[in-house]
Protein backbone atom coordinates (compact mmCIF):
# COMPACT_ATOMS: atom_id res chain seq x y z
CA UNK A 1 0.00 0.00 0.00
CA UNK A 2 1.31 3.44 -0.91
CA UNK A 3 2.64 5.72 1.84
CA UNK A 4 1.91 8.72 -0.38
CA UNK A 5 -1.43 10.52 -0.33
CA UNK A 6 -1.20 13.07 -3.15
CA UNK A 7 -4.91 13.51 -3.83
CA UNK A 8 -5.58 16.72 -1.93
CA UNK A 9 -2.54 18.61 -3.16
CA UNK A 10 -2.91 17.25 -6.68
CA UNK A 11 -6.48 18.55 -6.75
CA UNK A 12 -5.33 21.94 -5.47
CA UNK A 13 -2.81 22.10 -8.29
CA UNK A 14 -5.60 22.56 -10.81
CA UNK A 15 -6.05 25.99 -9.25
CA UNK A 16 -2.39 27.04 -9.63
CA UNK A 17 -1.84 30.41 -11.28
CA UNK A 18 0.42 29.18 -14.06
CA UNK A 19 1.69 32.65 -14.93
CA UNK A 20 2.73 33.28 -11.33
CA UNK A 21 4.21 29.79 -11.12
CA UNK A 22 6.33 30.50 -14.21
CA UNK A 23 7.45 33.90 -12.93
CA UNK A 24 8.53 32.39 -9.62
CA UNK A 25 10.47 29.67 -11.41
CA UNK A 26 12.12 32.16 -13.78
CA UNK A 27 13.31 34.33 -10.89
CA UNK A 28 14.69 31.27 -9.09
CA UNK A 29 16.51 30.06 -12.22
CA UNK A 30 17.90 33.53 -12.93
CA UNK A 31 19.51 33.59 -9.47
CA UNK A 32 20.81 30.05 -9.98
CA UNK A 33 22.42 30.99 -13.28
CA UNK A 34 23.99 34.10 -11.76
CA UNK A 35 25.61 31.99 -9.04
CA UNK A 36 26.83 29.44 -11.59
CA UNK A 37 28.48 32.12 -13.74
CA UNK A 38 29.86 34.14 -10.83
CA UNK A 39 33.39 35.49 -10.95
CA UNK A 40 34.90 32.51 -9.13
CA UNK A 41 32.18 29.95 -9.76
CA UNK A 42 32.69 26.54 -11.29
CA UNK A 43 32.78 27.87 -14.84
CA UNK A 44 35.98 29.71 -13.87
CA UNK A 45 37.90 26.51 -12.98
CA UNK A 46 40.92 26.16 -15.28
CA UNK A 47 42.34 22.79 -14.16
CA UNK A 48 41.92 19.87 -11.76
CA UNK A 49 45.18 18.75 -10.14
CA UNK A 50 45.61 15.74 -7.85
CA UNK A 51 48.32 16.39 -5.28
CA UNK A 52 50.89 13.73 -4.40
CA UNK A 53 54.02 13.46 -2.31
CA UNK A 54 56.28 14.83 -5.08
CA UNK A 55 56.05 18.65 -5.29
CA UNK A 56 54.66 19.94 -8.60
CA UNK A 57 54.11 23.35 -10.17
CA UNK A 58 51.07 24.23 -12.26
CA UNK A 59 50.71 26.84 -14.97
CA UNK A 60 47.61 28.46 -13.47
CA UNK A 61 48.67 28.74 -9.80
CA UNK A 62 51.72 30.00 -7.92
CA UNK A 63 53.95 27.71 -5.88
CA UNK A 64 55.02 24.10 -5.80
CA UNK A 65 52.34 21.82 -4.33
CA UNK A 66 52.40 18.45 -2.60
CA UNK A 67 50.40 16.44 -0.08
CA UNK A 68 50.86 13.56 2.35
CA UNK A 69 49.22 12.31 5.55
CA UNK A 70 49.99 15.64 7.22
CA UNK A 71 47.95 17.51 4.61
CA UNK A 72 48.74 19.74 1.62
CA UNK A 73 51.81 21.98 1.46
CA UNK A 74 52.84 24.78 -0.88
CA UNK A 75 56.35 26.17 -1.37
CA UNK A 76 56.06 29.73 -2.67
CA UNK A 77 59.13 31.04 -4.47
CA UNK A 78 60.52 34.53 -3.99
CA UNK A 79 58.00 37.03 -5.33
CA UNK A 80 55.09 34.58 -5.07
CA UNK A 81 52.30 34.90 -2.53
CA UNK A 82 48.76 33.87 -1.70
CA UNK A 83 46.06 35.52 0.41
CA UNK A 84 44.08 33.71 3.10
CA UNK A 85 41.50 35.57 5.19
CA UNK A 86 43.34 38.84 4.68
CA UNK A 87 46.74 37.34 5.52
CA UNK A 88 49.55 37.25 2.96
CA UNK A 89 51.19 33.84 2.72
CA UNK A 90 54.79 33.44 1.53
CA UNK A 91 57.47 30.75 1.66
CA UNK A 92 56.46 27.28 2.88
CA UNK A 93 52.86 26.93 4.02
CA UNK A 94 51.48 23.78 5.66
CA UNK A 95 47.67 23.67 5.62
CA UNK A 96 47.17 20.57 7.78
CA UNK A 97 44.77 17.71 7.02
CA UNK A 98 41.56 18.65 5.19
CA UNK A 99 38.29 16.91 6.00
CA UNK A 100 36.45 15.18 3.17
CA UNK A 101 34.35 17.57 1.03
CA UNK A 102 35.89 20.64 2.66
CA UNK A 103 38.33 23.11 1.19
CA UNK A 104 40.07 26.46 1.34
CA UNK A 105 39.90 29.47 -0.97
CA UNK A 106 43.23 31.22 -1.47
CA UNK A 107 43.48 34.53 -3.29
CA UNK A 108 46.01 35.21 -6.04
CA UNK A 109 45.64 38.45 -8.03
CA UNK A 110 42.11 38.25 -9.50
CA UNK A 111 41.99 34.45 -9.19
CA UNK A 112 40.97 32.09 -6.41
CA UNK A 113 42.99 28.93 -5.80
CA UNK A 114 40.73 26.22 -4.41
CA UNK A 115 42.42 23.65 -2.20
CA UNK A 116 40.07 20.80 -1.31
CA UNK A 117 39.69 17.14 -0.43
CA UNK A 118 37.56 14.88 -2.61
CA UNK A 119 37.28 11.10 -2.54
CA UNK A 120 40.20 10.79 -0.10
CA UNK A 121 42.56 12.92 -2.23
CA UNK A 122 43.74 16.51 -1.93
CA UNK A 123 43.14 18.53 -5.08
CA UNK A 124 44.00 21.97 -6.41
CA UNK A 125 41.51 23.80 -8.65
CA UNK A 126 42.43 27.34 -9.74
CA UNK A 127 39.51 29.60 -10.65
CA UNK A 128 40.22 32.43 -13.09
CA UNK A 129 37.43 34.90 -13.99
CA UNK A 130 38.68 35.25 -17.58
CA UNK A 131 38.42 31.52 -18.31
CA UNK A 132 36.68 31.15 -21.71
CA UNK A 133 34.14 28.65 -20.37
CA UNK A 134 32.85 31.39 -18.08
CA UNK A 135 33.19 34.41 -20.34
CA UNK A 136 31.46 32.65 -23.26
CA UNK A 137 28.66 31.17 -21.15
CA UNK A 138 25.19 32.12 -22.42
CA UNK A 139 22.96 30.00 -20.19
CA UNK A 140 21.58 26.48 -19.82
CA UNK A 141 18.66 25.14 -21.90
CA UNK A 142 15.61 24.21 -19.81
CA UNK A 143 12.21 22.64 -20.09
CA UNK A 144 9.36 25.15 -19.65
CA UNK A 145 8.16 25.09 -16.02
CA UNK A 146 5.00 23.05 -15.59
CA UNK A 147 3.08 22.16 -12.40
CA UNK A 148 2.60 18.61 -13.69
CA UNK A 149 6.17 17.93 -12.50
CA UNK A 150 5.34 18.64 -8.85
CA UNK A 151 5.39 15.36 -6.92
CA UNK A 152 4.07 14.76 -3.41
CA UNK A 153 6.18 12.50 -1.25
CA UNK A 154 6.79 11.14 2.21
CA UNK A 155 10.16 11.14 3.92
CA UNK A 156 10.88 7.75 5.48
CA UNK A 157 13.86 8.08 7.85
CA UNK A 158 16.26 5.22 8.49
CA UNK A 159 16.46 4.06 12.11
CA UNK A 160 19.99 5.52 12.02
CA UNK A 161 21.58 7.45 9.14
CA UNK A 162 23.47 5.24 6.69
CA UNK A 163 26.75 5.81 4.91
CA UNK A 164 26.17 5.35 1.19
CA UNK A 165 29.09 4.95 -1.21
CA UNK A 166 28.57 6.21 -4.75
CA UNK A 167 30.81 6.51 -7.79
CA UNK A 168 32.16 9.70 -9.31
CA UNK A 169 32.58 11.20 -12.75
CA UNK A 170 36.29 11.26 -11.87
CA UNK A 171 37.71 7.84 -12.66
CA UNK A 172 38.82 5.81 -9.63
CA UNK A 173 37.10 8.07 -7.10
CA UNK A 174 34.26 7.17 -4.74
CA UNK A 175 32.23 9.43 -2.48
CA UNK A 176 30.66 8.50 0.85
CA UNK A 177 27.55 10.43 1.88
CA UNK A 178 25.33 10.24 4.93
CA UNK A 179 21.79 9.29 3.95
CA UNK A 180 19.15 10.09 6.58
CA UNK A 181 16.43 8.14 4.78
CA UNK A 182 14.33 7.71 1.66
CA UNK A 183 11.55 9.57 -0.08
CA UNK A 184 8.55 7.69 -1.42
CA UNK A 185 6.72 9.75 -4.03
CA UNK A 186 4.08 9.47 -6.71
CA UNK A 187 4.54 10.82 -10.23
CA UNK A 188 2.50 10.17 -13.36
CA UNK A 189 0.53 7.46 -11.63
CA UNK A 190 3.56 5.50 -10.45
CA UNK A 191 5.26 5.25 -7.07
CA UNK A 192 9.02 5.49 -6.57
CA UNK A 193 11.42 5.18 -3.64
CA UNK A 194 14.73 7.05 -3.70
CA UNK A 195 17.63 7.52 -1.29
CA UNK A 196 18.32 11.10 -0.26
CA UNK A 197 21.34 12.76 1.31
CA UNK A 198 21.54 15.67 3.73
CA UNK A 199 20.96 18.99 2.00
CA UNK A 200 22.78 22.28 2.23
CA UNK A 201 20.60 23.76 4.98
CA UNK A 202 19.59 22.10 8.28
CA UNK A 203 16.87 19.51 7.76
CA UNK A 204 16.80 19.85 3.99
CA UNK A 205 17.45 16.93 1.65
CA UNK A 206 19.30 16.36 -1.61
CA UNK A 207 18.24 13.97 -4.36
CA UNK A 208 20.72 12.82 -7.01
CA UNK A 209 19.04 11.01 -9.88
CA UNK A 210 18.91 10.04 -13.52
CA UNK A 211 15.81 9.27 -15.57
CA UNK A 212 14.79 8.20 -19.06
CA UNK A 213 15.81 11.59 -20.50
CA UNK A 214 19.41 11.22 -19.23
CA UNK A 215 21.83 11.08 -22.13
CA UNK A 216 19.11 12.25 -24.52
CA UNK A 217 17.86 15.72 -23.60
CA UNK A 218 19.42 15.92 -20.12
CA UNK A 219 22.97 15.34 -18.91
CA UNK A 220 23.77 11.63 -18.82
CA UNK A 221 25.60 11.33 -15.49
CA UNK A 222 23.26 12.99 -13.02
CA UNK A 223 20.99 15.82 -12.02
CA UNK A 224 20.23 17.08 -8.53
CA UNK A 225 17.13 18.33 -6.77
CA UNK A 226 17.04 20.23 -3.48
CA UNK A 227 14.10 19.27 -1.25
CA UNK A 228 12.88 21.38 1.66
CA UNK A 229 12.84 19.84 5.13
CA UNK A 230 9.86 17.50 5.74
CA UNK A 231 6.88 18.96 7.57
CA UNK A 232 5.55 17.64 10.89
CA UNK A 233 3.81 14.78 9.05
CA UNK A 234 7.00 13.86 7.10
CA UNK A 235 5.51 15.22 3.88
CA UNK A 236 7.77 16.71 1.21
CA UNK A 237 7.26 18.28 -2.20
CA UNK A 238 9.57 17.43 -5.09
CA UNK A 239 9.53 20.16 -7.73
CA UNK A 240 11.34 18.59 -10.65
CA UNK A 241 11.12 21.90 -12.50
CA UNK A 242 14.05 22.83 -10.24
CA UNK A 243 16.22 19.85 -11.15
CA UNK A 244 19.65 21.25 -11.98
CA UNK A 245 22.93 20.16 -13.48
CA UNK A 246 25.99 19.48 -11.37
CA UNK A 247 29.33 21.09 -12.31
CA UNK A 248 30.45 18.00 -14.24
CA UNK A 249 27.79 18.80 -16.85
CA UNK A 250 29.90 21.82 -17.86
CA UNK A 251 33.53 20.94 -17.18
CA UNK A 252 35.83 17.94 -16.91
CA UNK A 253 37.46 19.60 -13.88
CA UNK A 254 34.81 18.20 -11.53
CA UNK A 255 34.51 15.23 -9.18
CA UNK A 256 30.72 15.07 -9.01
CA UNK A 257 29.04 12.05 -7.38
CA UNK A 258 26.89 9.63 -9.34
CA UNK A 259 23.39 8.78 -8.07
CA UNK A 260 22.81 5.71 -5.91
CA UNK A 261 21.72 2.71 -7.98
CA UNK A 262 18.11 2.93 -6.80
CA UNK A 263 17.82 6.54 -7.94
CA UNK A 264 17.85 5.72 -11.65
CA UNK A 265 14.22 6.40 -12.50
CA UNK A 266 12.65 4.52 -15.44
CA UNK A 267 10.37 7.38 -16.50
CA UNK A 268 11.28 10.48 -18.45
CA UNK A 269 11.21 13.62 -16.30
CA UNK A 270 10.89 16.36 -18.89
CA UNK A 271 11.50 19.16 -16.42
CA UNK A 272 14.38 21.26 -15.15
CA UNK A 273 17.72 21.82 -16.80
CA UNK A 274 18.76 20.10 -20.02
CA UNK A 275 22.22 19.15 -21.31
CA UNK A 276 24.37 22.32 -21.42
CA UNK A 277 25.31 23.69 -24.83
CA UNK A 278 28.94 23.31 -23.75
CA UNK A 279 28.45 19.52 -23.89
CA UNK A 280 26.78 19.56 -27.29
Amino acid sequence: MSTVSPTASATARHDIDRAAFARDWEEWHRRHEEARASEHGFLAVTSLNWLGTIPRRFDDAPGSWSSDDAGPVVELAEGESLERDGETLTGRVEFGPLAERTGLSLGHDDAVIELARRGGHDILRPRHPDHPLRTAYTGTPVYPPNPRWLADGTFVPFSTPREVTVGSVAEGIEHVYEAPGEIVFALRGEEFRVTVFNGFTPGSLLLLFTDATSGLTTYAANRSLAVDAPDADSRVLLDFNRAVNLPCAYTDYATCPLPPAGNRLPIGIEAGEKTPLERG
